[in-house]
């Protein structure tokens, strides 16, 4: 039996990706079958968030126990690198052959278009990292940056980050929940503003945006917060005015078209900002992070904040991963920076970095603090599920030595242990006097779940709830079929058309007449948009999410409910960022196999991104 066909009878593939090699059996019968494996590969690879398929060790996208006889990586390689179907551009920087659907660099094979987005990506990251700044003297900007920052040494993060802004055009901000991210973000900007007018330019203009709509809001509530607190300090007014007071999805800010996965603002029409701010950029895909730097205008400032240890995209790629892994680990600054930066900063320690990564953006990386609320102390089991250390989290779980941390060991089925609490929430968001209000409501609390299917799948509690809800009267299936009132919704395909993406959230509610509307959030919070259950775009109940779908958004309580058996989705990167969604209280469901297996596991991409933004190339568009 051939390769490609043990894959596909074997249940590895996808139709779509046998698909692909029989088309290009179809074009060329000469065609190896190694060759034609290997194509189904690289588009089953996208299907599982890589940028492309390692031919060393293809192994592992399959089932642990799948028993294939793999071709040896250098005769496979040598076959691919013959075929009409396979380009093999000879510098990262170079365009491949468009007439070749696969691409071979090093171990990669790759999909021509995934190959394209991350060529394109790292040229454009660096142009606008080496992009040239302003010179302007920061002895004039010392007074405001000691009211910003009163105990700011060398060794205070957050004042790094605001100072390395005013000197570097691609900044990279990382940290846990509540390090500060969007603290310090607000204050970089009022110095931004200073430095343009000692410049004698204008006030720059800001742009706020994150992948979803949700974590948009979130990040501009706490800039808008931020600014309060600035303004009591004494900031001037005229500063503080020019932050921007709401954010917007990736997707409205490039501007959609309809019916067309392209944006109106690309390099031909750059956006018309001085400064792009984007939050939870662990979250931004290959294809969407390079059609961000593609509009990024050239003298624009492009600040990206993270959490590095949180999931990556669902879509391909890693690739606030790869930035970061070519950025260097930021904790030591650059001789020319820290001689530049001493009129704000002080003297730097002597460990200063005399090699700056070849690739010149920026990472600072905060350290203290945590978005939770003072009820809720997280912080040790989060470090513990960040570094893996199985044993130290389920001692914390099971010695309850966390306030509002709640381990429930070996439960399978929240629904039938906790069905009246959980169900309260549900019934109450029906009871909303508005719209707005029942959204608002909403993020009291989530059911998460590690995986889409089974007992302890998204759908499969969806389903479950459903029903309760249905058969307890809380809402009726007046209106279009399925749909019933207080019904949360999620959007799981863009629809430019309707400017609903992917992970938006929504309610479904009866209006005064009796008919049964869904809401949707709009720029404004307290003026949600309307539209028809029947015209939405795919959509599903909401009331139980895949924490992959949860990134970008926080509850005040969150219940992480983890498969009975082990599963390969299982990561630490899953379970840090599912207990990182929660503000105020958290309930842990899962046994103690279950956790030892996912926090032994980290969840790898494969990409060629970090290698290529480390080759230093020119970047030239």
């Amino acid at each position: 039996m051939s390769l490609l066909d043990a894959l596909y009878r074997g249940g590895h593939l996808r139709t779509l990706d046998h698909a692909l090699a029989q088309s290009l059996r179809r074009l060329d019968r000469d065609t190896p079958d190694a060759v034609l494996a290997a194509a189904a590969l690289a588009s089953l690879a996208v299907a599982k968030g890589h940028a492309g398929v390692k031919l060393l060790s293809p192994q592992a996208m399959l089932d642990a126990e799948a028993e294939v006889i793999w071709p040896q990586s250098d005769e496979w390689r040598a076959q691919l690198a013959a075929s009409r179907w396979v380009a093999t551009p000879t510098a990262s920087a170079e365009v491949s052959d468009p007439r070749a659907p696969l691409v071979l660099e090093g171990d990669l094979l790759y999909l021509r278009r995934y190959r394209e987005y991350e060529r394109a990506l790292a040229l454009g990251l660096h142009c606008i990292a080496t992009g040239a700044m302003p010179e302007v003297g920061l002895e004039p900007l010392a007074p405001l940056f000691a009211t910003l920052f009163p105990q700011a040494t060398h060794d205070d993060h957050q004042a790094r980050a605001a100072a390395l802004a005013l000197r570097h055009a691609l900044l990279l901000v990382t940290g846990g929940p509540g390090t500060g991210k969007t603290t310090t973000t607000a204050r970089l900007l009022v110095l931004l503003a200073t430095q343009a007018r000692h410049a004698g330019g204008a006030a720059p203009r800001i742009a706020l945006a994150a992948p979803t709509g949700r974590a948009a809001e979130r990040m501009a509530e706490s800039v808008r917060l931020a600014v309060q607190g600035l303004a009591a300090s004494g900031v001037e007014a005229d500063l503080l005015a020019t932050l921007p007071a709401t954010g917007t999805t990736l997707h409205r800010l490039l501007g959609t078209i309809p019916d067309s996965p392209r944006f109106r603002h690309d390099r031909d029409n750059p956006l018309p900002f001085d400064v792009v701010v984007v939050d939870e950029a662990s979250m931004i895909d290959l294809p969407l992070m390079a059609k961000l730097v593609d509009a990024v205008a050239d003298g624009t400032r492009l600040v990206l904040l993270g959490d590095p240890d949180q999931l990556p995209s669902v879509e391909a790629g890693d690739v606030l991963a790869a930035i970061l892994a070519a950025a260097g680990d930021g904790d030591r600054l650059a001789h020319d920076d820290a001689e530049a930066l001493r009129p704000l900063l002080g003297e730097t320690d002597p460990g200063v970095r005399e090699d700056a990564p070849r690739f010149a953006g920026v990472r600072v990386h905060l350290q203290r603090g945590w978005r939770q609320s003072e009820a809720l102390h997280l912080a040790p089991l989060a470090a513990a599920v960040r570094e893996g250390d199985a044993d130290t989290a389920l001692d914390l779980l099971r010695r309850d030595a966390l306030s509002n941390v709640h381990f429930h060991e070996g439960l399978a089925d929240p629904l039938e242990t906790h069905r009246d609490a959980l169900l309260a929430h549900w019934r109450a968001l029906a009871q909303a006097d508005t719209p707005a209000e029942a959204l608002a409501h909403s993020t009291r609390l989530r059911l998460l779940t590690a995986v889409r299917e089974g007992p302890q799948g998204a759908r499969t509690l969806n389903a479950r709830i459903e029903r309760l809800l249905v058969d307890t009267g809380t809402g009726s299936t007046r209106g279009a079929p399925g749909h019933f009132h207080g019904q949360l919704l999620i959007v799981t395909e863009n629809s430019y058309r309707h400017r609903l993406f992917n992970g938006d959230i929504g309610i479904c509610l009866r209006d005064d007449r009796g008919a049964l509307v869904a809401w949707f959030p709009g720029e404004d919070p307290a003026q949600p948009r309307a539209f028809h259950p029947a015209a939405l775009p795919a959509h599903e109940s909401a009331f139980a999410m895949t924490v992959h779908k949860a990134q970008g958004s926080e509850f005040d309580a969150v219940w992480l409910l983890l498969p009975a058996r082990s599963n390969r989705v299982l990561s630490r990167e899953l379970v840090y960022t599912g207990i990182t969604r929660a503000r105020r209280e958290l309930h842990i469901a899962g046994s103690d196999a279950v956790i030892r297996d996912a926090l032994a596991r980290h969840a790898t991409r494969w990409s060629g991104l970090e290698w290529r933004l480390r080759q230093g190339v020119e970047a030239v568009r």
